[in-house]
């Protein structure tokens, strides 16, 4: 089976999760580093999905399984694994632009592509290692992205700077 990453796609790895404040308050933010070149992928996050990936980046751990942890028991459990995950399109959303992403599962079925938040993808492959490869055109909307003074520039250029955000453990009862 050809996978998309032959047609220029670059491998990445999971680089760091971090908050950075801004004019309305923090803004969570992961970024991708390529593998085979130095370049760095910054990208806005929920606020929620960046706690997540942050703790398991950090080795954090809760008594009960939070949403991947749940997401990838059902995956286990039903005979699955992740073969890839594809940060492939951009999405026109309100105010801007967003990533779309491809999860590309394998199971008794068969190879399947699930449709995905990148956030959501990525808080998967931080718990079941698997490649991260990124279109190119996302690559250049993110590099343009970081160009100039504007505010959501600005914040990119810190959040590559930043330094990991880490996630206090929870206390024992």
């Amino acid at each position: 089976m050809t996978s998309r990453t032959d047609v220029g796609f670059m491998p990445m790895r999971l680089g760091k999760v971090v908050a950075v404040a801004g004019q309305d308050g923090p803004s969570f933010y992961v970024v991708l580093e390529g593998v085979t070149q130095d370049v760095q992928l910054p990208f806005s996050i929920g606020e929620m999905e960046a706690f997540n990936l942050a703790a398991t980046l950090t080795g954090v751990r809760f008594g009960r399984p939070m949403g991947p942890q749940f997401a990838v028991g059902l995956l286990h459990a039903l005979g699955g694994s992740i073969r890839q995950v594809r940060i492939d399109r951009l999405v026109a959303v309100r105010g801007g632009t967003a990533y779309g992403a491809t999860v590309e599962v394998e199971g008794p079925a068969g190879v399947e592509l699930v449709d995905a938040r990148p956030s959501d993808a990525l808080n998967l492959v931080a718990l079941v290692p698997a490649p991260i490869a990124v279109a190119p055109e996302v690559l250049a909307e993110a590099h343009s992205g970081m160009e100039g003074d504007s505010p959501d520039a600005v914040l990119l250029r810190r959040a590559v700077a930043a330094e990991q955000m880490s996630i206090k453990p929870p206390s024992d009862p």
